[in-house]
């Protein structure tokens, strides 16, 4: 059955994205070239809008007597009509958030919650009255790590599938049925848009899809790990760990430049990696590979025994430490661990 709907929206979303290209030149839906995009030309930004319909359309028809079915679709219809006005005419950042808070407690009210957090040693921290404000601060944060990540052709279609695949994969062995399969509806729109997004892209997803993804993302990360044996909370950020790094230094540059933390920059990962010579199609599989490879730690981190996983965290923290540097997603003067091994060799 999930194979099915996965080819149903696949094929929704190949069949509506040059629909939703269509629409979007009409009514002006397009993005401008500017010196902080990387695209030179006009290019239009309602793809996300086949991803939503296509998703909409196979949850609806697969999933309507499933959990938190009512709660989902209300808040994904709440983000995708945010992002599909933010699209046209670029909404303020105030309105952004406050639907992103709404759509975020619909949720979280039905039940979506982050209550507890396993780690090692049987021991489990139990959120209590926090419960619900971690939650809506995860799918909010979660919501914009995608939209942030959202700046080259196929990037965050791609890093999103990635993230699904995983989400669905581990939600599976988790014995989460509604959330790997809602994640499977997802990762076949998600698909289909891409075959038109891949560079040279055709069409952008736009805050419609970014914002949309990242909202889904965000509540099915928490549905599908909620008891997770080791390390609950940290398994979905591991998984997410591109756009939640990027996003996470894109503050705190911010911070450093005493700049709000929703003022645009082109400062991020795929910018880095762009300014290090990679073309723009090996920068986004590069990004890819690094998805894959947190996706990998995450599945160690459900199987693996206590040093298994202190080892892994170890070298992912290794990892990042040297793409930070490189890329230079702090500042390009900061290059602590550089400048150890230029000293040494």
């Amino acid at each position: 059955m999930k194979y099915l709907a996965l080819a149903l929206c696949f094929l929704l979303s190949i069949a509506l994205t040059p629909i939703a290209k269509k629409v979007a030149i009409k009514i002006g839906a397009v993005d401008q070239p500017n010196d902080r995009k990387v695209h030179n030309k006009l290019m239009p930004r309602l793809g996300g809008v086949a991803i939503f319909v296509s998703f909409i359309i196979g949850f609806v028809i697969f999933n309507p007597d499933s959990p938190y079915f009512v709660s989902i679709l209300i808040g994904a219809i709440l983000i995708a009509t945010l992002g599909f006005f933010d699209d046209i005419y670029d909404l303020s950042p105030f309105i952004k958030f406050g639907v992103q808070f709404l759509a975020a407690i619909i949720v979280v009210l039905d039940g979506a919650q982050i209550d507890h957090i396993n780690l090692p040693m049987d021991k489990v921290i139990e959120l209590g009255y926090f419960s619900i404000p971690v939650t809506i601060l995860w799918v909010v944060g979660i919501t914009n790590a995608i939209n942030l990540i959202d700046g080259l052709d196929g990037l965050a279609a791609g890093v999103s599938s990635i993230a699904l695949i995983t989400i669905s994969g581990l939600a599976i062995t988790q014995g989460y049925a509604f959330s790997a399969f809602t994640g499977f509806l997802l990762l076949g729109s998600t698909l289909g848009f891409l075959v038109y997004n891949f560079h040279p892209a055709k069409i952008f997803m736009g805050d419609t899809g970014a914002l949309f993804l990242g909202y889904l993302i965000g509540v099915l990360s928490i549905l599908g790990f909620k008891n997770a044996t080791l390390f609950s909370l940290i398994v979905p950020i591991t998984i997410l760990g591109v756009p939640i790094l990027d996003t996470f230094f894109a503050i705190v540059r911010r911070f450093v430049n005493r700049q709000p933390f929703y003022t645009p920059d082109k400062l991020h990962l795929h910018h880095g990696l762009l300014r290090l010579g990679f073309g723009h199609r090996q920068t986004v599989i590069l990004i890819y590979c690094m998805s894959s490879l947190f996706s990998l730690a995450a599945i160690i981190l459900t199987k693996s025994t206590l040093w298994g996983s202190t080892i892994t965290f170890f070298a992912l923290a290794i990892l990042i430490e040297v793409v930070v540097e490189l890329t230079g997603l702090v500042s390009e003067s900061y290059r602590p661990l550089l400048k150890i091994f230029q000293k040494k060799s």
